[in-house]
């Protein structure tokens, strides 16, 4: 048996075959007749008609699809964001390509190579790097771009994000209302946007709340990870410097702290309390539960697919940035100090 092809839509639903190729793309829908458009897809689907993705990019030199670069596909902060993404893409027709870099600029160098060899109409970027010559290149170009949760210095594309220094603020005041006045930073890459505004959110929220900012108390992690998390947790106990709270820059490196906790034989959060950023899933399963500050996951995804879409609809319109609130969830790991 062949294929049903368009032309067996049109005649089944007795329009013309250009009226049923409108009323099959999401995209030029509404430019069809509300009852045609039922028709032909009634007729499509009762003869179980597949629109040709490669046939459709070769006719009008789009492809409907978007590249989604990801860092760490094992990050639980970035399937929710996905969900998002894909919920506002799907509806106006396009797919999304999602790869992993494992935050190897040479692997993630390959990886959008292979997307642009794909004819993707835009990239939705979550590994951008403060300096990332990658991007540059790949703006000068013309590529089209949304950054997910990072920024890059001296280069202006959209991109959504939490607001990191309300986030900062929330955990340094939560604790400082505790009682805590020696709180630690244990912040996240400095090459990256995200772990510069966190630390610099940080400082600013110490000296609001009335409390010494000692940079002896902020030790920089490597990477976003709980393995980071411990190395920089450990070298701060054996600098033998006094604190009694911690501000981690993520979840992961506050996971880390839990691993260290149990090696020393400490307790959270009779001797350290810890506050996390991002509100992974199961955090409320840890022992102690983690109070961390909570970020819209699934909205910073859908707001950076309609940038995406909006850029690509006017690729003239001047970047712009969405801040979006994040919350403060309060839990077990955090309490008056002893």
């Amino acid at each position: 048996m062949t294929a049903p092809t368009l032309r067996d839509v049109a005649q089944l639903a007795g329009v013309h075959p250009a009226t049923a190729s409108r009323a099959l793309n999401p995209q030029t829908r509404p430019l069809v007749n509300a009852d045609t458009a039922r028709k032909v897809l009634r007729a499509a689907e009762s003869i179980g008609y597949q629109p040709n993705p490669i046939a459709r990019s070769l006719k009008t030199a789009r492809s409907s699809t978007v590249g989604l670069v990801i860092p760490d596909l094992t990050n639980p902060l970035f399937p929710p964001i996905v969900r998002g993404i894909e919920d506002v893409l799907t509806p106006a027709g396009y797919n999304a390509w999602i790869v992993n870099t494992d935050n190897d600029p040479g692997r993630e160098e390959t990886q959008v190579e292979s997307l642009r060899s794909r004819q993707v109409e835009g990239l939705i970027v979550a590994t951008a790097r403060r300096e990332h010559p990658l991007l540059q290149r790949l703006h000068q170009s013309g590529v089209r771009m949304v950054l997910v949760n990072r920024r890059v210095d001296g280069l202006e594309l959209p991109s959504v994000a939490a607001d990191d220094d309300a986030g900062i603020a929330m955990a340094v005041a939560h604790l400082a209302e505790l009682g805590h006045t020696r709180i630690a930073h244990l912040a996240g890459p400095q090459q990256t946007s995200t772990g510069v505004a966190r630390a610099r959110a940080f400082r600013h929220a110490m000296i609001d709340n009335g409390l010494t900012d000692d940079p002896a108390l902020t030790v920089e992690c490597g990477y976003w990870s709980e393995s980071e998390g411990a190395q920089a947790l450990r070298k701060l106990l054996d600098s033998g410097a006094r604190f009694t709270a911690v501000v981690a820059g993520n979840d992961l490196i506050a996971l880390g702290c839990y691993d260290v906790f149990a090696e020393r034989g400490l307790t959270c959060p009779d001797d350290i309390s810890v506050v996390g950023f991002n509100e992974m899933p199961f955090l409320d399963k840890m022992r102690p539960p983690l109070t961390t500050v909570a970020i819209p996951h699934y909205e910073i995804g859908v707001e950076s697919a309609r940038l995406l879409l909006d850029t690509l609809e006017d690729p003239e319109r001047h970047p712009r940035s969405v801040l979006l609130a994040p919350s403060l969830v309060v839990r077990a790991s955090t309490a008056p100090p002893k």
